[in-house]
């Protein structure tokens, strides 16, 4: 009996540290840039912040450590939220140069776009990561349409969402979020325009001083150019206004989601941000 009994305490033991040998992998899988795939979704309604937000994507993957990553964008992920569309397609050329696609023109197109992107990943057994910067309607149509041509992936283990802002949720359609939470590794982070939360927060009035740190020709171009966009088109028409921005300084808080996915969610702030990325 007594043997029975240590028996069985050990087998315990043994299943509750194999589960939480599980459960600390499953929370720290990252992207692996050998097999996975980056897709960054921008709503781009009404608020300017994606249009730096796409500067600043293009900053990081401009650097060698991440030049190699397989990536594209979506514009025109938007949700129910009310508001104007801030037109961002020149910047998406000059910054990611055909890496891009536009759901705000033709929604059905565009997943079947996406779709012929990540089916070579899905086929070679890669992940997919989509960074919702934005709210979640068009990554539930991407899903859907993935498990209707795709059947024998398992979406909840291939497909993982990156979202950090509950505002984005609040205006995703309610059953898209709910099909995203079910039929994906669904991932809701700090927000990033918050300050020492456990991700960078890359919203800063006061840093009004991009172009002293930010040197390189092709780079300086895509920011004034996102620069220009966002001053043209915040608070217009009764658009959100950033106020950050309208100051002069920056916010590109929607990169905390592919900073996180990338496993450099502990830089601080701006500053750090092009401190790491650009030296």
């Amino acid at each position: 009996m007594k043997g029975k009994l240590i028996l069985g305490i050990l087998l315990f033991y043994s299943l509750f540290i194999s589960t939480t040998i599980n459960q600390v992998q499953a929370q720290t899988t990252r992207f692996n840039r050998s097999t996975d795939f980056l897709l960054v979704h921008f709503d781009c309604k009404t608020d300017v912040d994606d249009l730096q937000s796409m500067a600043a994507l293009a900053t990081l993957l401009a650097n060698p450590n991440y030049s190699n990553i397989n990536y594209h964008a979506v514009t025109g992920t938007y949700g129910v939220q009310e508001g104007l569309y801030v037109p961002p397609n020149a910047l998406l050329e000059l910054a990611f140069k055909g890496h891009w696609t536009d759901a705000h023109k033709n929604v059905p197109l565009a997943v079947n776009e996406v779709l012929a992107q990540v089916k070579p990943v899905l086929e070679n057994h890669g992940a997919i990561w989509i960074a919702d910067a934005g709210q979640s309607d068009f990554t539930a149509k991407l899903i859907k349409t993935i498990r209707a041509n795709f059947p024998k992936v398992i979406t909840e283990d291939r497909i993982h969402v990156v979202q950090h802002s509950d505002w984005n949720e609040s205006v995703t359609y309610t059953e898209a979020l709910r099909y995203v939470k079910k039929h994906s590794d669904y991932n809701k982070i700090a927000d990033g325009n918050g300050l020492n939360n456990g991700t960078p927060g890359f919203k800063d009035s006061t840093f009004t001083h991009w172009n002293t740190v930010v040197t390189d020709p092709k780079l300086v171009d895509i920011w004034e150019l996102s620069i220009k966009i966002c001053n043209r088109y915040n608070g217009k028409q009764e658009r959100y206004l950033n106020e950050a921005i309208a100051a002069g300084g920056l916010d590109f808080s929607d990169l905390s989601e592919v900073c996180w996915i990338l496993g450099i969610e502990d830089i601080k702030e701006i500053s750090d941000f092009f401190s790491r990325v650009l030296n």
